[in-house]
């Protein structure tokens, strides 16, 4: 049986202050620019979520290497102040470290 690849996950911390507080219309812009960006790129790259707080924007991509991550921020002008690979996802109902795969999920019994 042949083992599928997977793909590294990665959280990216960029600080852009005054996040918190772009607009709507300014939040969409850079959602427009980042997809034209990873369309460029090609299928190694894919925008999960991000998460905006005060000053700073935490994305989630999944991505052939940190390098593609850094060349997206450099094309689209997104500052990228630290990539960090995710090596296990945990929360209240699911364990799974990363090479497991979507097979390799275990139930925690919590609600």
């Amino acid at each position: 049986m042949q083992r599928e690849a997977i793909v590294p996950k990665y959280v990216i911390e960029r600080e852009i202050p005054g996040a918190g507080s772009l607009t709507d219309e300014q939040l969409r812009e850079i959602t427009r620019r980042s997809c034209c960006v990873i369309e460029e790129l090609g299928p190694g790259i894919q925008w999960i979520e991000s998460h905006v707080t005060d000053d700073r924007i935490y994305c989630v991509y999944v991505a052939d290497s940190e390098e593609l991550i850094r060349e997206h921020g450099r094309r689209g002008g997104f500052p990228v102040t630290r990539v960090s690979e995710v090596r296990a996802v945990i929360g209240p109902r699911v364990v799974r470290p990363r090479d497991s795969g979507p097979r390799g999920l275990e139930e925690t019994g919590t609600d």
